[in-house]
């Protein structure tokens, strides 16, 4: 039962995503609803919150919150991250993204599958960044740490 049954995303003052970013963001929530690991540790001896949970992820201040409720929207944990461990992997991501669509466009599939690979290494380490910045706050599965990076992306002011 500990899992995220609704995400919303508060991207109220960022600059429009390109529509591959936003294909990118519209898979990584379809995929993160459909299947995903988000457990809550007990804090000062109380036990563990029962999920599923309600994820509001924002940015404010510069920062990314995560924002965790219950069903019934009782908050339950807020987590502020500084964007400032996360820079260059982002940066690194987009530019590979931005490779990769226009690789699609025009090379063969060899050399489509080589970029999508350092891809998909970049994402991991991206994903293993959250992992690490979340530890002791939620444990997540790599799968849903590898989404919700990409939701991290996307809400970033690092482009």
């Amino acid at each position: 039962m500990s899992y995220i049954s609704n995400l919303e995303i508060d991207d109220s003052g960022l600059p429009a995503p390109s529509p591959e970013i936003e294909q990118e963001r519209r898979v990584a929530v379809f995929d993160l609803l459909e299947e995903n690991s988000f457990i809550l540790p007990g804090r000062d001896d109380a036990p563990a919150p029962d999920g599923p949970f309600k994820l509001n992820l924002a940015v404010r201040d510069g920062r990314l919150v995560f924002d965790t409720r219950s069903r019934s929207d009782e908050a339950l944990a807020e987590f502020h991250l500084s964007f400032g461990p996360f820079r260059q992997v982002i940066k690194d991501y987009f530019q590979i993204c931005e490779s990769y669509f226009e690789a699609v466009k025009t090379m063969p599939p060899g050399q489509i599958e080589a970029i999508d690979m350092a891809r998909r290494g970049i994402h991991n380490e991206g994903a293993r960044i959250l992992e690490e910045r979340l530890d002791g706050k939620v444990q997540l599965d790599i799968d849903t740490a590898r989404r919700l990076f990409t939701l991290v992306c996307v809400l970033s002011p690092v482009k």
